[in-house]
C-alpha cells in the first residue's frame, strides 16, 4: 500500500490532529496598500493583479516617456509583497485574497503566481508551489504540492484544476480529511463537483488515526469510486471491500454511510446472533428515514431453527402529538408450530377542538397485543420486557381547564399464562370515567374533589368474585401553615363509594354502599446549626416530625377487591394516610407516626452530604380492614423504619433502608446499596437485598472498568469525537452485572463480557443469562465490530448493558458538529 498518506506529522503523542495552519508571514514590513476598487468585469485574480499594477506605477517613470511604454500584450513580470490585494469577485460577490513571491501574466488574458503561491475566499484556501489563472475561463491550475481547504476539509495532491467560482475540477494522486468525522484517505483522483460534492477513483477511507512511518489503519474502506455529499453528510462507495487488521472480512458491492449522525435512508449493518433458543440469527434491517419528523425501520430475521420473522418499527413526531408503533410476524414457528405476530403502540396528542369553550383535548394510546401465552419468553427483544406477562390495552381522552379536569378511558388486558406460576389476570375497565376539580391556596387552603365511575370486567371462573360497577365521590380538605422553621397541615377526607354487581354476594346483596372520613394532622419542625466533621464545615439539621391520623372502622370485607393493593411498608408510605392504594379499602387508623431526620449539607451549594432517618408508628387500636387474605396489624409499635444515605463526594454513594422488628429483634427487609464512580468509563456498585416476609435473599454486583487500571495502565479513552477518538493505544474496558440468590445458592441473571477501544473502532463480546421462569432461562452471546465514523458489525449489546449495569457509559458519545474553525488555514 502507498503509504504518502499515513506518513506521521510531528504533533505529539497522537499525531494526526484538526489544527489550524498559520498564514504565511509577510516578507516585508511595510503594511500592505489599502486594496484599491475592482474595475468592473474583471475576474478576482486579475481585479488583484491590476490594483498591484496601479500601485507599484507610483513608483515607475511616466508612462509618457515613450522608452518606457510597454506593448500591449507583453508579458509583465513582478517580484511583489505576499499579500497582492483583495478584491470582490463578480460572480459569486465573495472577497479573495492572493499571495505570492513572484508574480507574471498578462492583463485580462492570465496570471501566474509563484513562490508559497495562495488564493483565499471566505470558506476556502488554495495552496501550490504555481497558480496560474485563466481569467476568461475563470479556471486556476496548480502544480505541485497542491493544498485546499474547503470549509474544514481538506484535500492534497501533486497537481490540480479548478474552476474558482463553480468549485469545479480535479486534483491528481490526491489525500482527503473530513472534519465533521475525521474521515481520511487516498485516491488516484479527485474530482471536485462543487463545495459540496466529490468524487475520489480508487479511493480509500478510514476514522484511524494516524502514527509512526510503517502505519497502517486498523480498518479501511477500499473502493474503486467513493463520493463524498457534504449536504446530504453521506458517503458512498462502489465496488468495495471492508480490511480489518489487514484482511478482508466484508465485500461491499454497494454501501453508503453516514459522515455525520444525520440519519439517512439505506441498509442498516446485518447482525449475527447466537441464543439458546433461536440458534444462530442473522439481521438484515432497512431504515427510511421518511422526513425529518418520519422514519421506520423494517427488520428482517433469520432464525436457523425457528424460520423468518419479519418486524417493523414507525416513529412519528407533531407539534401536538407523537408515537411509536412496532409489529412483527413470523409464519410457522418451529419452537412452537404455529404463526407468532405481535404489535405494541405508543401514542399521545393534544388536539384543539376548534370550540373555544372546549379547547383541546388529549389522546393517548397503549396497545400491545402478541400471539400466544409463551411470546414473553420467546421474543425477547421485540417490544416486551423479559418479565412482562399483563400486556395492557388502553386508550384515554382527557381535558382539562383551570381548577377542572375530565377523562374517558378503556383498558383491557391480555394476561400471558404460565401453568408453573399462574396470575390472576386484573379487571378490564370499559369504560372507566372521571372528574376532577381542585384548587391550590386558595385563601390558605388546599381542596378538591374527585368522581368516577368504571365498569369492572373479567373472567368470573378465574377471579371467583362478581363483576361491578364502581362510583366513588372523593373529597379533601386542608389548610397549610408554612414557615422557614417548620409547617403544621391539618386534612380532612371523605372517601364515598358505591356498587352494582351483576352477581349476587355471600347473603344474597346485588349492591353495597360504604363513607369512609378521615382526619390527619401532620406537623414538623427544622433546626439548623454550623458543625464541622473530619475537617470539612456542613450546615447540619434536625427535623422532627409527627403525624396523627384517626379513620373509624367501616366494615368492607364482603366488598370484592378490583383494583387495590397495599402499600409497600417504606419511609414514603409510612407518612400516608390509607394503606392501600386503590379505592375498594379505606383502612381504620388510630395512630401516630414519629420521625427524625438529621442532613449534612454543604453550606456553599446546598449538596446534600448525609441524611439519616428514623421513623415509627403506635397504634392505639389494632387494624381490621384487610385484603382478601392479608393480616392486620395489632395495636402497639409498628416496625421501625432505619435509613441512611451517604454522598460524601461525587465519587462514592452510600444507601441503606432497614425494616426492623422490635418483637423478633430481627430486620424484616434490608437493603444495602454502595456505589464507587471515580470518573468516565469507571463505576462499581454492589447491592445486597433481604426480604424475611418473601423468602428472598440476593447479591447484586454491576460494573464497568478499564483492566488496565488494574495492572497499573492509566489513560483515557472513549471521551473523544466520533471522527476517531480514544488515545494512541487501546484500552480493555470489563463489563457485567451478575445476581446471585443467597437462599437459593444460583445465579438467577448474568451479564457479562469485555469491550476494547482501539480508537478508531471498538470491539465488544457480552454474555447473557436473564430467568423468564422458575425452570428456564435465555442464554445468548452477543459479539459486535464498531467501526466509528462507518457502520455496527454483529449483534448489539449496547441496550443489554445500559439496562443492566447502573451508571453504564457508552464508550462513544454523541457531540455536536465541530466548527469549520477547528482546521481554519
Amino acid at each position: 500500500m502507498d503509504n504518502r498518506f499515513y506518513k506521521p506529522r510531528p504533533l505529539g503523542a497522537c499525531p494526526f490532529r484538526h489544527s489550524a495552519v498559520q498564514v504565511p508571514p509577510l516578507l516585508s514590513n511595510r503594511p500592505p496598500a489599502r486594496p484599491l476598487a475592482r474595475p468592473s468585469g474583471l475576474r478576482p485574480v486579475a481585479a488583484g493583479v491590476l490594483a498591484l499594477l496601479a500601485s507599484a506605477a507610483l513608483a515607475q517613470p511616466s508612462p509618457t516617456d515613450p522608452a518606457h511604454t510597454p506593448a500591449s500584450d507583453a508579458p509583465l513580470t513582478l517580484h511583489a509583497s505576499p499579500m497582492l490585494s483583495e478584491s470582490v469577485p463578480e460572480r459569486s460577490g465573495q472577497a479573495s485574497i492572493i499571495y505570492g513571491e513572484h508574480i507574471s501574466g498578462r492583463p485580462d488574458l492570465e496570471t501566474v503566481i509563484e513562490g508559497d503561491a495562495e488564493l483565499r475566499q471566505p470558506g476556502f484556501v488554495l495552496r501550490s508551489n504555481r497558480l496560474t489563472y485563466d481569467q476568461t475561463t475563470d479556471v486556476v491550475t496548480a502544480n505541485g504540492d497542491v493544498r485546499i481547504n474547503s470549509r474544514g476539509d481538506r484535500f492534497t495532491g501533486v497537481e490540480g484544476q479548478i474552476q474558482v467560482d463553480a468549485f469545479e475540477g480535479f486534483v491528481l494522486q490526491p489525500t482527503y480529511q473530513l472534519l465533521a468525522n475525521g474521515g481520511h484517505g487516498q485516491g488516484e483522483r479527485l474530482e471536485l463537483l462543487d463545495r459540496d460534492r466529490a468524487t475520489v477513483l480508487s479511493a480509500d477511507y478510514t476514522t484511524c488515526r494516524r502514527g509512526g512511518p510503517d502505519w497502517m489503519p486498523d480498518w479501511i474502506l477500499r473502493a474503486n469510486r467513493l463520493e463524498l455529499d457534504q449536504e446530504d453528510q453521506v458517503g458512498r462507495a462502489e465496488g468495495a471491500v471492508l480490511e480489518f487488521k489487514g484482511q478482508p472480512i466484508l465485500p461491499l458491492p454497494s454501501m453508503s454511510f453516514p459522515l455525520s449522525d444525520q440519519r439517512k435512508s439505506g441498509w442498516l449493518p446485518a447482525t449475527v446472533g447466537l441464543d439458546n433458543k433461536s440458534g444462530l440469527n442473522l439481521t438484515l434491517p432497512y431504515y427510511w428515514n421518511i422526513a425529518p419528523n418520519r422514519d421506520a425501520t423494517i427488520t428482517p430475521d433469520v432464525m436457523l431453527r425457528r424460520g423468518v420473522d419479519v418486524g417493523g418499527e414507525f416513529r412519528y413526531l407533531e407539534n401536538n402529538y407523537s408515537g411509536i408503533v412496532n409489529a412483527h410476524y413470523m409464519p410457522n414457528d418451529k419452537l412452537r408450530d404455529r404463526d407468532r405476530w405481535g404489535y405494541f403502540v405508543r401514542h399521545n396528542g393534544l388536539y384543539d377542538t376548534g370550540i373555544s369553550p372546549i379547547g383541546g383535548v388529549g389522546l393517548g394510546l397503549s396497545l400491545n397485543r402478541v400471539s400466544d401465552n409463551n411470546h414473553w419468553r420467546d421474543f425477547t427483544r421485540k417490544g416486551l420486557s423479559l418479565t412482562t406477562r399483563l400486556l395492557a390495552n388502553d386508550g384515554s381522552l382527557s381535558w382539562s381547564k383551570g381548577d377542572f379536569a375530565l377523562s374517558a378511558r378503556a383498558l383491557k388486558w391480555q394476561t400471558l399464562q404460565d401453568v408453573t406460576a399462574p396470575i390472576v389476570p386484573p379487571y378490564d375497565r370499559l369504560p372507566q370515567l372521571t372528574g376532577r376539580w381542585a384548587k391550590v391556596n386558595d385563601r390558605g387552603f388546599d381542596y378538591s374533589v374527585e368522581a368516577d365511575y368504571t365498569r369492572f370486567r373479567a373472567d368470573r371462573l378465574l377471579t371467583n368474585q362478581p363483576n361491578a360497577d364502581r362510583s366513588y365521590l372523593w373529597g379533601q380538605l386542608s389548610r397549610p401553615f408554612l414557615r422557614s422553621w417548620g409547617f403544621f397541615t391539618p386534612k380532612v377526607q371523605l372517601h364515598s363509594a358505591h356498587y352494582k354487581f351483576d352477581g349476587g354476594l355471600v347473603g344474597g346483596a346485588n349492591s353495597a354502599s360504604r363513607t369512609v372520613p378521615t382526619v390527619s394532622l401532620d406537623g414538623g419542625l427544622v433546626f439548623e446549626r454550623d458543625a464541622s466533621y473530619f475537617g470539612r464545615a456542613f450546615r447540619q439539621t434536625l427535623e422532627p416530625r409527627l403525624m396523627y391520623v384517626y379513620t373509624p372502622y367501616r366494615n368492607q370485607n364482603l366488598i370484592p377487591n378490583y383494583d387495590t393493593g397495599p402499600y409497600d411498608f417504606n419511609f414514603a408510605t409510612i407518612w400516608s394516610e390509607n394503606a392501600f392504594a386503590g379505592h375498594d379499602r379505606v383502612v381504620d387508623n388510630n395512630l401516630v407516626t414519629a420521625g427524625l431526620t438529621t442532613r449534612l449539607l454543604d453550606p456553599e451549594t446546598g449538596a446534600e452530604a448525609i441524611r439519616l432517618g428514623v421513623a415509627q408508628r403506635y397504634r392505639f387500636s389494632p387494624q381490621q380492614v384487610v385484603l382478601p387474605g392479608g393480616k392486620p396489624y395489632a395495636r402497639g409499635l409498628s416496625d421501625l423504619m432505619l435509613g441512611a444515605s451517604i454522598n460524601w463526594n461525587p465519587q462514592w454513594s452510600f444507601d441503606t433502608v432497614v425494616q426492623y422488628n422490635p418483637d423478633t429483634h430481627r430486620s424484616t427487609r434490608t437493603t444495602v446499596h454502595a456505589r464507587y464512580s471515580p470518573g468516565k468509563f469507571r463505576t462499581l456498585s454492589v447491592a445486597y437485598r433481604n426480604q424475611r416476609d418473601l423468602l428472598s435473599e440476593s447479591v447484586d454486583v454491576g460494573w464497568q472498568w478499564p483492566l488496565g487500571d488494574l495492572v497499573g495502565r492509566r489513560g483515557e479513552l472513549g471521551t473523544t469525537t466520533s471522527g476517531g477518538g480514544g488515545s494512541c493505544n487501546g484500552r480493555w474496558y470489563g463489563v457485567g452485572r451478575l445476581n446471585y440468590s443467597l437462599r437459593d445458592k444460583k445465579l438467577v441473571d448474568a451479564v457479562v463480557g469485555l469491550e476494547y477501544d482501539a480508537g478508531c473502532w471498538i470491539g465488544r463480546i457480552v454474555f447473557e443469562k436473564l430467568t423468564s421462569s422458575v425452570t428456564s432461562s435465555t442464554k445468548r452471546i452477543m459479539f459486535q465490530l464498531e467501526f466509528v465514523g462507518l457502520s455496527r458489525l454483529g449483534t448489539n449489546p449496547l441496550r443489554s448493558l445500559r439496562n443492566n449495569i447502573p451508571g453504564y457509559q457508552y464508550l462513544r458519545q454523541e457531540t455536536s458538529t465541530p466548527s469549520r474553525f477547528t482546521a481554519y488555514d
